[in-house]
């Protein structure tokens, strides 16, 4: 058990589930799109839906979105600076069955027309957990580089991944793998306990059968 287990994270809010946590997610999704998003679609659930505009949830999301962290004075004013940056938000319910009670979906729309659908999870005492990427299972906390490559499901895509990073002096911290079906679409999430050099991840993205790649730094 480490110290922040105990006293919780550095935050601006009244709870590290509903508030910090959301920031992180938030966060985390406006890393992965990579870059400012236009439009967002704030899906929430359970504990998120019923509670979450008192806890400041809402705002906490969209903070996030900003590339605010949850230590952040501006964190009560994120919607006001959104609609100040052009950023059309909207609220509604997610369908999720069975998901974490403090769950959301983020729907998202960058400047350049990219489009990035995340599913994340505060998990209790600011920790999250991102569920999916694109409809597709992923599960990774953003508390260290993590990549995630969608390819076809074919022989070789494992050891082009781990050979890259092997050669960029990269070491797995875990790799989880995922499928659709045999033969279908596939996602590998690799935690990683340095950063990605850029030009390992282009080389990646250029891979037969590789369909998109998406890294994220980490940053708590």
């Amino acid at each position: 058990m480490e110290l922040f287990d105990i006293i919780g994270p550095v935050m601006v809010g009244p709870s590290s589930s509903h508030t910090a946590g959301a920031v992180r997610i938030g966060y985390v999704a406006r890393r992965l799109l990579d870059e400012k998003p236009k439009e967002a679609k704030i899906l929430l659930y359970g504990s998120f839906l019923s509670t979450g505009q008192g806890h400041g949830t809402d705002k906490a999301l969209v903070a996030g979105l900003l590339g605010m962290k949850p230590d952040d004075y501006k964190i009560a004013d994120s919607l006001e600076i959104a609609k100040r940056e052009n950023i059309h938000i909207e609220f509604g319910e997610a369908k999720l069955p069975d998901a974490h009670p403090n769950t959301t979906e983020l729907i998202l729309t960058g400047e350049s027309g990219a489009v990035l659908d995340v599913v994340g999870e505060s998990v209790g005492g600011g920790k999250i957990n991102i569920a999916k990427i694109d409809g597709i299972d992923t599960n990774f906390s953003g508390e260290c580089p993590t990549l995630i490559v969608h390819n076809l499901d074919q022989p070789g895509h494992v050891s082009e991944v781990t050979s890259m990073l092997a050669h960029k002096s990269v070491n797995i911290a875990s790799m989880q793998l995922y499928r659709s079906h045999r033969g279908g679409r596939a996602v590998m999430v690799v935690e990683c306990d340095q950063k990605i050099p850029r030009d390992g991840i282009d080389w990646l993205s250029h891979v037969e059968g590789v369909i998109k790649v998406t890294y994220f730094e980490g940053a708590f």
